[in-house]
């Protein structure tokens, strides 16, 4: 037994496998249940009692050797390895691409970065609102018809929370918690009980602002309208405002531009006129003021809003609403230049 445990430490010396698979065929060989050690771990149960602790110790000596021999050779496969370890063998073959922003992601940012530069700062709120903020701080009468289950979104546990109907609830949450002068853009997703269509959804974005100072005046409001407009559309689009009714702005106004696809002389996309209306507009009313706190008889002030689908629409004319939700990822590639 001892000729036999010298020839296999001369041989685990000289071992050598050149790659995972052969290296494993080696332990298995020498420290597996059946291997040669075992083996000869067998046999010496019945080595007489003065020869056992001699081929004890040589026994122990060769499976030590074996294992760090073993070891060895693992080591150095590791410090060989290319990285397979770490691939994905569920992942695509073909090129995973970058993905890309939005459009209403784009068109927002844009939109808020021209106001941030008006000296505009960022207010937000929450989509589940009361009907306080959402309609009774904003001028809207116990009888208006956005309080009626067929526009409005209603929790029905609780038939005062409802989804908000306009980012118009944070102007009023700003109004109330906020020191004057208050300059904000109001940016966020709002929900209406419409039936989903290329023209109309149940939800959708706006963005909208709100500036209250002493001395604010409807000049104030023009001259920030046609800033935005010159900005987002090109310096030689051109504004005007038509008179209209908003319960929480008096007097107030819907805003057209040029169409910028035809300057104005007139075209299919502009319906022949030269003008494309974009959003709304107004002093604050007195009323709104007063509502959320503020005295109307010191401070005065304008608010705006748009849609931002709206927006998209004039700039990349996208024909269908539905696009914008439905995360075709064709539809997404056209915008990889607009990021």
């Amino acid at each position: 037994m001892i000729e036999k445990i010298q020839k296999l430490l001369a041989e685990v010396e000289a071992i050598t496998a050149a790659n995972a698979e052969e290296l494993e065929a080696l332990r298995i060989k020498y420290l597996s249940k059946k291997g040669e050690i075992s083996n000869l771990m067998n046999d010496f149960r019945s080595v007489p009692a003065e020869q056992k602790k001699e081929l004890g110790m040589k026994l122990n000596e060769l499976k030590t050797k074996v294992q760090e021999r073993i070891n060895t050779l693992k080591e150095q496969f590791a410090s060989q390895d290319t990285g397979c370890d770490d691939l994905d063998l569920t992942r695509t073959a073909y090129p995973v691409g970058l993905g890309t922003r939005h459009p209403l992601s784009i068109v927002r940012n844009e939109i808020i970065d021209i106001f941030s530069r008006m000296g505009f700062t960022l207010a937000d709120g929450p989509e589940v609102e009361d009907d306080w903020h959402v309609f009774s701080a904003m001028n809207f009468a116990e009888d208006h018809p956005a309080r009626d289950m067929q526009d409005t979104f209603f929790i029905e546990a609780h038939p005062d929370i409802v989804l908000r109907t306009h980012t118009s609830s944070v102007q009023a949450r700003t109004m109330e918690h906020s020191e004057l002068p208050i300059r904000v853009i109001c940016p966020g997703r709002v929900y209406r009980n419409e039936a989903i269509s290329a023209r109309a959804h149940c939800f959708f974005h706006q963005v909208e602002a709100l500036y209250v100072d002493e001395n604010v005046s409807f000049t104030d409001l023009k001259q920030a309208l046609l800033l935005f407009a010159k900005e987002m559309f090109g310096e030689d689009t051109k504004i005007r405002l038509r008179p209209s009714y908003f319960p929480f702005t008096e007097p107030s106004a819907e805003m057209d531009i040029s169409c910028h696809l035809c300057g104005g002389v007139g075209c299919s996309f502009c319906k022949g006129t030269g003008w494309v209306e974009i959003l709304g507009c107004g002093m604050v009313d007195p009323n709104v003021l007063e509502l959320n706190g503020i005295d109307s008889k010191k401070y005065s002030g304008w608010a705006l809003g748009m849609g931002v689908e709206r927006i998209t629409n004039l700039k990349y004319q996208v024909k269908d609403l539905r696009m914008f939700s439905e995360n075709d990822t064709r539809f997404l590639k056209e915008f990889e230049s607009a990021n």
